[in-house]
């Protein structure tokens, strides 16, 4: 047998070996790990973009948002990041902004570790008399929003 058959059969020998070892070694990331790797990386190198969050059922957010002319609707199970949503999930609707590959922009977030697209519900109604406008009127006495001239100041001007 020639030398360089024998050369090669060792390579392809050692090139199995290599990959055997590799796939043994490997680390084995769980599903929720790929998931959060996803989020991270999307965080990391997506594009910013404006969604409308659609329902939140349980702990998934629907969301659609529009990417070139292209029409998306996607989901995010936000059962990991329950602790990071502003407020109570079922307040939350609207416009909220999502990040989005740019490669596929069918790979979206609106929320992970480390950011979050989820903007603040409006605050619950309650008594007129208790508005931050009627306290800022209130503030303001001739209700336009100007504060009261100083007299000394005003003295000085005529003069």
């Amino acid at each position: 047998m020639p030398l360089s058959v024998i050369i090669g059969l060792l390579c392809v020998a050692g090139g199995i070996a290599l990959l055997a070892a590799w796939a043994a070694l490997r680390p084995r990331w769980t599903p929720e790990k790929r998931e959060r790797r996803r989020r991270l990386d999307l965080h990391t190198h997506g594009r910013l973009g404006d969604a409308l969050l659609t329902e939140v059922h349980g702990d998934t957010l629907y969301y659609t948002y529009t990417v070139r002319g292209v029409h998306y609707a996607a989901s995010q199970d936000i059962g990991s990041l329950r602790d990071r949503l502003p407020g109570e999930p079922e307040r939350l609707g609207g416009m909220v902004a999502m990040k989005y590959s740019g490669q596929n922009p069918a790979n979206s977030i609106l929320i992970c570790e480390e950011w979050s697209g989820l903007r603040l519900p409006p605050p619950k109604s309650r008594d007129a008399s208790d508005s931050p406008v009627n306290s800022a009127v209130s503030a303001n006495r001739d209700a336009v929003g100007h504060q009261p001239q100083d007299p000394a100041m005003a003295q000085g001007s005529q003069g």
